[in-house]
């Protein structure tokens, strides 16, 4: 199986607005303009952290029709006052369907989606929830050769490591075993009580930050 790689990392937000503010007082630096996914009825803002990785605020779109299906990254769990937040990440394969079969969590159905001119296959679980309370990741692969995160302005943004962590670290570190990853991720267990979560640090001209 080909090694996979962190894609991109979903800050998920009840409003662009309100993903585009946490974003900004968090990295310095406010996210660009993505698109909508018209199938999910979602919308999207985008921040490049490198050449084949990015960030992505995520929120549901009132512009558009409520899906028949659950809305993906857990979004239609989230009340209008909700914070936004770092709520899960994206795993990029050169063959989802083998990466899904190798995975022993099950992190989604293999779904194809649409955004502009890129086309993508994406895992999605039939509720909309997050895998793993989101420490489990979506696995992706784009139909184009270019990553979309080379089209993006380039503020000198770049993900230095990404923090997992959950009740189950060993459950968590299997998982990526299996897909092979490569990055720079780091598995820890929770404290008593503290529920699954991730933490990014990420590098910027005015030094390390964290969402």
């Amino acid at each position: 199986m080909q090694n996979c790689h962190i894609d991109h990392i979903t800050v998920t937000a009840p409003t662009l607005e309100a993903g585009a503010r946490f974003v900004r007082q968090a990295l310095g630096v406010a996210p660009q303009p993505g698109g909508q996914h018209l199938r999910m009825g979602t919308h999207n803002l985008l921040l490049r952290l490198g050449s084949s990785l990015f960030l992505e605020v995520i929120a549901p779109d009132p512009t558009l029709s409520r899906p028949i299906r659950p809305r993906w990254f857990g979004l239609d769990d989230l009340l209008p006052d909700a914070a936004p937040r770092l709520a899960t990440w994206v795993v990029r394969t050169s063959n989802i369907k083998e990466s899904s079969a190798a995975c022993p969590e099950v992190l989604g159905t293999i779904a194809p989606m649409h955004r502009g001119a890129l086309d993508w296959l994406i895992t999605i679980p039939e509720d909309g929830a997050l895998p793993l309370d989101g420490v489990g990741p979506a696995l992706i692969e784009w139909a184009q050769a270019a990553h979309p995160a080379a089209g993006l302005q380039d503020h000198g943004l770049s993900l230095g490591k990404l923090e997992l962590f959950h009740a189950e670290p060993q459950r968590i570190a299997r998982l990526l075993s299996n897909l092979a990853l490569e990055g720079q991720v780091e598995v820890h267990a929770t404290r008593d009580g503290q529920a699954a979560h991730l933490a990014a640090q990420i590098h910027t001209p005015q030094g390390p930050r964290w969402l």
